[in-house]
């Protein structure tokens, strides 16, 4: 997305893996427009809390916007973070969780998530204050009419926004979808003449 834009270089984007200066784990980039990778887990939303506590203490009226995956939320710095930023009442914080149901290694559920409790993440980031949305991620329109929401909220509404929004891993190229092994690798040639799918 940042390459569409214009912030990253096509050609940085295109060689990425292959000598690009973009890593894995993208560290801080600000001249394309990357203020805090975090490739370690559960080090982003923390940052994003203390920008948003920053930002108030200075009393800026800016949002921080965090993107964390659902494997990301099984480390406890996140839930520690959602404990600070509910405590501070950090209402221009908004949370958007990536919930696709797997971590680096696998299913969500054969780590750590309870099977057959779908509910399980709203419901603990309701249960500590948290006030949480849920759409369609692939879904643009729905995203956006999310963030209207939030932007339609009174300006004393003290609470946190988080939209988990529900995607598929490795969305429209059939070898990737919800296949746990391209967290860590790009697919082959003969892997994308699989194909594509879109709805």
């Amino acid at each position: 997305i940042l390459a569409d834009i214009g912030y990253i270089p096509r050609q940085e984007w295109l060689s990425f893996y292959r000598g690009s200066r973009l890593s894995g784990c993208s560290e801080r980039m600000p001249e394309y427009a990357i203020e805090a990778g975090c490739g370690a887990l559960g080090h982003g939303l923390p940052q994003a809390v203390g920008i948003a506590f920053g930002a108030k203490l200075q009393n800026e009226h800016f949002h921080t916007y965090c993107i964390i995956g659902d494997g990301e939320m099984q480390e406890g710095s996140s839930w520690e973070a959602i404990q600070f930023a509910v405590k501070h009442g950090l209402s221009r914080l908004r949370i958007i969780i990536d919930a696709n149901e797997l971590q680096a290694m696998d299913f969500l559920e054969n780590i750590l998530t309870i099977s057959g409790r779908k509910d399980d993440l709203k419901n603990k980031l309701t249960a500590f204050g948290c006030r949480v949305e849920i759409c369609k991620g692939h879904d643009m329109d729905a995203i956006l009419a999310v963030f209207d929401t939030w932007n339609a909220a009174p300006a004393d509404d003290p609470h946190v926004k988080v939209l988990i929004a529900e995607t598929v891993k490795g969305y429209g190229l059939a070898c990737m979808e919800r296949v746990a092994k391209f967290h860590f690798r790009l697919p082959t040639e003969n892997e994308l003449q699989m194909g594509k799918r879109y709805e």
